[in-house]
């Protein structure tokens, strides 16, 4: 019964430590600033999971349900009107043997965000909506060297 509840206590700390860790790297220090610059440019916006714009991130969630993959150190060189590059690591918890549990592990990683569309939510604004990431070097487990993600609006 001691280990039972042990265990059941442990998942508990790794699953709030695993929350917690997934929403502070996403959360902007000012989001109404963050809004307001966008606003401003004329260029386009990512849109992160809590549907705010930014530009230039140096860190952006991936996996927005659990955190479990995510950019980090992010270091663009190019923003503009018809597409972002950035090179960084993409963090990746291998999730073994279960996600809470799971290590994170981070891969160099090539960012191309493209094809700008009006945003639904603010349509004044233009927002990338697809992402390829290219891993130059390893990579996680069960992806392929390039990889493209529709960025939904």
């Amino acid at each position: 019964m001691k280990f039972a509840v042990t265990k059941t206590v442990g998942l508990c700390v790794a699953a709030a430590f695993a929350a917690a860790m997934g929403t502070a790297s996403a959360t902007p220090a000012t989001p109404s600033a963050d809004h307001a610059a966008a606003q401003r440019s004329e260029d386009p916006v990512l849109v992160d999971c809590f549907s705010k714009p930014q530009e230039r991130p140096a860190d952006f969630i991936l996996a927005c349900g659990d955190g479990n993959s995510r950019l980090t150190s992010l270091d663009w060189s190019r923003w503009d009107a018809e597409s972002a590059v950035a090179k960084g690591r993409n963090a990746v918890n291998d999730c073994e043997p279960y996600c809470a549990a799971g290590t994170f592990r981070s891969y160099p990683v090539v960012v191309r965000l493209d094809r700008p569309e009006p945003w639904k939510k603010h349509p004044q604004l233009q927002h990338y909506t697809r992402m390829t990431l290219t891993y130059p070097d390893d990579r996680p487990e069960r992806l392929a060297s390039v990889v493209t993600y529709p960025l939904g609006n």
